[in-house]
């Protein structure tokens, strides 16, 4: 059965685009981890405007069959409305933008008696990864029990609720945690709503890679067209250093330099990408 793709929406500010004449421009992606590429992306000129950005680009982007995951400030009824009228099923977070909301599926939640039952019930995943010097358990609960909910008829398709509770233990004894909220269309299948909220990182990992890998921010160019071509080139370049093969396990901004100290030696393995 063919994988369901997460598509992952979420906007990054090109600091280097502004001045004191002009506000940066704010690029709003739809990114899919499994292809490692971007599926479309609308632009604006100030991180404010990015909610009517977000139901532009679900407007030019095919969603049927896929999950849309946006964060908490794309969590808005229109926005869900739209992604089920393209036949797709969103994850949305939940944060104080919607407090009432927030506050509900928080003290939901809360209930040691409600999370038990979820996890009896097979609603509850528990991941673990070493990093460092540190590691990270990653705990999910989603369940089917919405009826109770005061605003579930304001939401199209609202199938069920999640949390997940990040705690990450350092090697000093240290301990951090932190936990979120969503509102999904997925009927409750906690793997399908585990790999969603993780492939939503992948959206961040992007933005993170033209920061540290292709230095973005640090571009002057001021013209705003201009700024988003290249920023689509980045995105590129991007999903071929992930897929082109080296030989060894290299880091992306070394495939960089390797590729600058003769092309031409890998052309021919870039062309068959």
């Amino acid at each position: 059965m063919k994988k369901v793709i997460v598509l992952a929406i979420d906007g990054k500010t090109i600091r280097g685009n502004g001045n004191k004449n002009q506000d940066p421009l704010h690029i709003v992606s739809a990114w899919s981890k499994e292809n490692g590429v971007c599926f479309g992306q609308k632009s604006t000129d100030s991180k404010g405007k990015e909610v009517p950005m977000i139901k532009a680009l679900l407007e030019v982007v095919s969603v049927r069959g896929q999950i849309v995951t946006i964060d908490a400030i794309g969590t808005q009824k229109e926005i869900a409305e739209k992604i089920r009228n393209g036949k797709g099923d969103y994850v949305l977070a939940v944060k104080d933008n919607q407090k009432i909301l927030h506050e509900d599926v928080q003290e939901y939640f809360s209930e040691e008696k409600f999370r038990k039952v979820i996890q009896e019930q097979g609603g509850y995943l528990q991941t673990g990864e070493r990093e460092r010097s540190q590691y990270e358990k990653r705990e999910y609960w989603q369940t089917n029990d919405v009826k109770w909910l005061p605003q579930r008829k304001e939401w199209t398709g609202l199938s069920s609720i999640g949390m997940t509770k990040t705690t990450i233990l350092h090697d000093d004894g240290t301990q951090s945690e932190k936990t979120r909220y969503y509102l999904t269309s997925l009927e409750a299948n906690i793997e399908d709503f585990a790999r969603a909220v993780r492939g939503h990182w992948s959206v961040e990992s992007m933005h993170w890679h033209l920061d540290v890998t292709f230095r973005e921010d640090k571009n002057h160019t001021l013209n705003k067209t201009a700024a988003e071509n290249m920023n689509i080139i980045r995105k590129w370049a991007l999903a071929l250093l992930k897929t082109l093969q080296l030989g060894k396990k290299y880091s992306l901004r070394l495939k960089r330099r390797i590729l600058s100290w003769g092309f031409e030696q890998h052309l021919e393995a870039v062309l068959s990408l």
